[in-house]
């Protein structure tokens, strides 16, 4: 069995060789040996006979390798090149047009070691100024990229919630639109989903199961049952629809948007009531009560109406029987935001075009936050540049009095905790987005020191993506992030919930302690384009799960009040 191993091993040793930069010849001689091996019919025979150095290309070097392989199941060797290039690198290699070479310089200058982070870095434009790249391979690589991730079991709720409404809209051409729902994680705003969930209410189960069975975006049908059909969409993710009679609705669109602990609790108050629950109806011995909503079921317990994204059991059902509900936070709240890449980093949009579109959504303010200087990868800017920026925003805020660009920066966290510019400059901005993008692996006390350091500055105003995770590709940096929002509550810092769906970062489950602490958060899009102000709403939809009311939300307020707080923090 360890024989069959074998060219696949060489041949990433071959690759990380190549990826490390190692001399050509070597690199070449593993990929000839990886080759060669594998058309050999009865390898493991020519190991045990000890006759490897008659095969052509294979010295005593590759051979000894090869035996240590064979008897220890590792290679010292290639558990070394493993520690000194991360093996995840390998993973790009699947992406169309991206070979070893390529992957050196997207490591050596990016920092890139999986599929994840290249998607990031190729949304926010860092590929295009890149040796031996540019635009059109950017874009290949993105389509190259989306091929992979339709193998993947778990998907980024961006990626997927669009589909799921144009599912739930195309639905309703053959069912009433009172009876079409998305439920489960979607429908309960989770950041990383597995399928899609939705439910119809209709008296005609053939009919709404052959039409979604046969929609452009089906790619192939899993299964068809009385109520249930399964398939997957072109997308890859499996999308699965239940059709109930229309007095069912109301218990289905509960039961199956979950949680599932959510549901526990909701069951077991029932029965402490005399009444049974299930996705089918409310009953009380052999009869059934009608309820015709959510509301009513919830009602009919004594409970407030619990909003889909609260349904985790995370304290949501005592509130209810308490009706101390938070109000939560909508779309309509959001009055402007921060954290907004233009073209003089690694935005594709000017400062104007920027402000345009925030315009055009209806919002009243921005706030420009290019990288700072340390970001060489992210075109940080100098001192000139900053002075360029401020004199374009200066004038585009004289022509348009009703709209106000705050003049900001995201400023690279140093590894002692200092900020990227001397003090007469970080007082010139509006605000100070403080964030870590180098240094990922510091010991966990090293990093809450350099985090808590940040803060203590005068000049930081928000703690940008506070745990650096990207979802699906990285895990955030080593800290406590509930000591976080207690020093930011001590220092009166905002912390950013970065709306990207690559990100949604401070993570949902720690809000409520910021909430409870006092700890005030802006919602940010981390925008490199005009079409990434739209992510907002990901964003809102973590505040919400969040308990989020408007009241904790900074771009909820108005630009003038927005500048009393920057004011005031600099004062504290």
């Amino acid at each position: 069995m360890a024989g069959k191993s074998i060219p696949q091993v060489l041949e990433e040793i071959a690759m990380l060789l190549e990826i490390k930069g190692e001399n050509p010849f070597k690199t070449r001689a593993y990929y000839n040996a990886a080759k060669t091996l594998s058309g050999i019919e009865d390898l493991e025979k020519m190991i045990r006979e000890r006759r490897l150095k008659e095969i052509r290309g294979i010295g005593d070097a590759i051979a000894a390798k090869i035996e240590e392989y064979v008897n220890t199941g590792a290679v010292a060797y290639y558990e070394d090149l493993k520690r000194e290039v991360p093996p995840s690198l390998l993973e790009l290699l699947q992406i169309p047009n991206l070979g070893p070479k390529k992957i050196k310089v997207l490591y050596d200058q990016l920092n890139v070691t999986n599929v994840g982070e290249l998607e990031y870095a190729c949304k926010e434009n860092r590929l295009i100024n890149l040796p031996g790249f540019g635009k059109k391979t950017q874009e290949k690589i993105l389509k190259g990229i989306e091929f992979i991730k339709q193998h993947k079991g778990e998907f980024l709720f961006g990626d997927v919630c669009h589909e799921a409404e144009e599912i739930k809209e195309e639905l309703r051409k053959v069912a009433s639109a009172d009876f079409v729902e998305v439920c489960g994680s979607i429908r309960r705003r989770k950041e990383v989903v597995r399928d899609i969930d939705i439910l119809v209410g209709s008296g005609d189960v053939e009919r709404v199961s052959s039409y979604f069975a046969a929609m452009p975006g089906v790619g192939e049908v899993l299964l068809t049952g009385d109520t249930k059909t399964s398939c997957r969409l072109r997308s890859g993710i499996e999308a699965d629809l239940r059709v109930v009679a229309e007095e069912e609705f109301p218990y289905a669109l509960m039961y199956f948007t979950g949680s599932k602990e959510h549901n526990v609790r909701l069951r077991g108050i029932a029965k402490r009531q005399g009444l049974k629950l299930n996705e089918y109806g409310l009953f009380r011995d052999e009869g059934s009560l009608r309820c015709r909503s959510e509301e009513e079921i919830y009602r009919t317990f004594g409970l407030a109406y619990i909003p889909p994204e609260l349904r985790e059991d995370m304290g949501e059902i005592e509130a209810a029987e308490k009706g101390t509900l938070p109000e939560l936070v909508i779309m309509d709240d959001i009055r402007g935001t921060f954290h907004v890449h233009t073209d003089f980093s690694d935005g594709i949009d000017s400062v104007a075009k920027i402000a345009d579109a925030a315009r055009r959504m209806g919002l009243s303010y921005i706030g420009i936050a290019d990288h700072s200087r340390s970001a060489y990868y992210a075109g940080g800017l100098s001192v000139e540049d900053l002075r360029r920026q401020w004199d374009l925003i200066d004038a585009y805020n004289r022509e348009h009095p009703d709209f106000r660009i705050f003049k900001g920066i995201e400023s690279d966290i140093l590894p002692d905790g200092s900020l990227d510019y001397f003090e007469d400059i970080l007082m010139q901005f509006d605000f100070v987005i403080a964030s870590v993008h180098s240094n990922f692996t510091m010991k966990r006390e090293d990093q809450m020191r350099r985090i808590i350091t940040a803060m203590k500055n005068p000049y930081t105003t928000m703690l940008g993506h506070p745990t650096g995770r990207l979802l699906l590709s990285r895990e955030g940096f080593e800290i406590d992030m509930k000591a976080v929002i207690e020093a930011a509550a001590e220092h009166h810092v905002i912390i950013e919930l970065n709306a990207s769906p690559y990100r949604l970062d401070i993570d949902w489950r720690h809000l409520r302690h910021a909430k409870e602490k006092g700890v005030m958060i802006s919602i940010n899009p981390d925008a490199h384009a005009t079409g990434g102000l739209t992510e907002i709403v990901y964003g809102v939809g973590i505040a919400r799960k969040g308990w989020q009311e408007k009241k904790d939300v900074l771009n909820t307020r108005t630009a003038a009040e927005v500048a009393k707080i920057f004011s005031k923090r600099r004062q504290a």
